[in-house]
Order: C-alpha cells, then structure tokens, then sequence
C-alpha cells in the first residue's frame, strides 16, 4: 500500500491534549475554541445514501449537531436543525453548510426545556420539510461540578434533565406521527452512561437513562417499521466542553486512542443509522468512545 493510500492513524493526525487552557460561557462558541474544531467541511464526501429524507436535527448548531447535518446534507438529506436563541449565529452558519451542499436547510432557535415549544419544532419540521424521516435527539446540557453531588443546585438538575431527557421523550412522542415505515430515530447517549464521571453526575444519570428509552422505544416501534438506535460518544471536542469543564488542556487524554474525537469522525456513526443499510439495526448503542469499552 502507497503512502498516498495509507488509511489514517486514529492516534495521530487530529489535535491531542494538552490543550490551551480556555473558558467560555456556556453554551459556548465553535469560533473561540482553540483548535477549531473539525465538523467535516473539506473532508465529509457525500454518496447519496440519505437520498430524499428529511432529518430533524436537535443541538444542530455546533458540533457533533453540526457535523452531522453537514453529513446528512452531503449524503442528500433535507435538514431542519434547532438551536438555542443565543447560539442564532451559529445555528445560521450549519444551515448554511446544509444550503451549501445543495439541500434545504432550516434553522429554528428554540428551547427544547417547553414542552409547546418541541410542538412548535415538529409542526415547524412538517411546514419545512413535508415530514420526517429521520429524528435526531442531539441536544444536551451538562455542568461539571468537581465537588459532586452537594453542588449540583436545583436549578442545574432542572436545566440537565429537561434538555436531555424531557426534550427527547416529547419530541419522539410528537414526532411520531410524522415517522413513516422505514423511519428511524438516532438518540445521543454518552460513555456517561457506562462509565460516569463523579463530576458530571447528573449528565451521566440522563445518559443512562437514554440507553434504556432507546431500547425501550425500539421494541415498541419494531411493528411499524421505526427504528430507534443510539450513538455513544467518547470525549468530542465541542463548545460543550471549555463552556462547562473547568480544565480542559488534557481533555480526551484518559481514552486508549489519547485524545478526543473531532465531531466530524463521529458524523459516520449516524449516517449509518439513517441508512437504509441499517435496516436489521435497532435497539443499538453504536460505540463511539476512542476505545473505551461499553459495559
């Protein structure tokens, strides 16, 4: 094999800690970040394997949200991504990346925490795109706390577990009726879930809960043809992480490939999903960790 056909080496060739230390407020923004981070935009080619569907992308802005709406769109996909109000900026830009690539791309700034307002983003997806062939439950919030549990306030509790819970049971119990024969929704767990970070502790609780409803919900809609999986990313280098670590210049150093994922090397995993490729694939937690296994 040539150097020029050589595959890469997932250990190298992507940024690896130690990282420049940086703090932002959350949610945070992709343009701040140092190194920027890698959703695809030279790399990502397309072979029409979403041809014709339409994805409903949550936490599209940034991202893996972002990466994968720019894969979607590549592979032929019509895109309609949710942000927050105040990530307006660059819920604009990933919809751009959407138009770029020659499909229809919306962005919705909401906030998935109501329940109307997940209402108003199927409604919105129906008015946009004609339906939805493909539910992405993407968005999520955490806040690390290095003192544990006595520090996670009510308030933070509220916020983590509407984001990442609440959000996607309305949205797939809203969304349902849109899903045809042949649909299928991808959910966004966490290594959290198998392997939780005492800091992190009401994130990896909603993870966990994740896997179970994806399971279950996949069981449920086998009959109709719907099917439901799941990604598990390790550590991916997203404005999720300086807005809410306090310490990142060794982030993604504790996996076995000693760094974090890029959000572009996770776009993959839910490509395949939305496939019909993966017709025979349902009830699955799709492993993304950099090496660390799921137990």
């Amino acid at each position: 094999m040539t150097a020029r056909n050589q595959p890469p080496d997932p250990t190298g060739r992507r940024p690896r800690p130690p990282f420049p230390p940086q703090h932002q407020r959350p949610p945070g923004s992709t343009g701040e970040m140092t190194p920027r981070p890698d959703h695809g935009e030279d790399s990502y080619r397309g072979g029409g394997r979403l041809a014709g569907k339409r994805a409903l992308i949550t936490g599209g802005d940034s991202g893996i949200g972002r990466a994968v709406a720019l894969a979607f769109a590549r592979e032929g996909a019509d895109v309609l991504l949710t942000n927050l109000p105040e990530e307006q900026e660059e819920g604009r830009e990933s919809a751009r990346l959407v138009r770029e690539a020659g499909r229809h791309g919306v962005n919705a700034p909401c906030d998935l925490r109501e329940e109307t307002e997940c209402q108003r983003l199927v409604d919105l997806a129906a008015e946009e795109l004609g339906g939805v062939d493909v539910l992405v439950n993407n968005a999520a919030f955490q806040m690390a706390q290095p003192d544990g549990i006595r520090a996670i306030t009510t308030e933070q509790f509220d916020r983590v577990v509407r984001t990442n819970l609440y959000a996607m049971f309305w949205l797939c119990k809203k969304a349902l009726p849109l899903l045809p024969e042949g649909g299928c929704v991808i959910n966004t767990t966490s290594v959290q879930a198998y392997s939780p970070s005492p800091q992190l502790l009401d994130y990896a609780m909603t993870k966990g809960a994740i896997v179970t409803f994806t399971q279950g919900l996949a069981a449920e809609l086998a009959n109709r043809g719907v099917r439901v999986n799941a990604v598990a990313p390790g550590p991916v280098w997203t404005p999720l992480i300086p807005s809410t670590l306090p310490d990142v210049t060794g982030f993604g150093s504790g996996s076995p490939l000693g760094r974090p994922a890029q959000p572009a090397e996770l776009a993959p995993a839910y490509v395949f999903l939305a496939s019909d490729e993966a017709g025979y694939v349902t009830g699955c937690v799709l492993n993304a960790t950099g090496g660390n296994p799921l137990r």
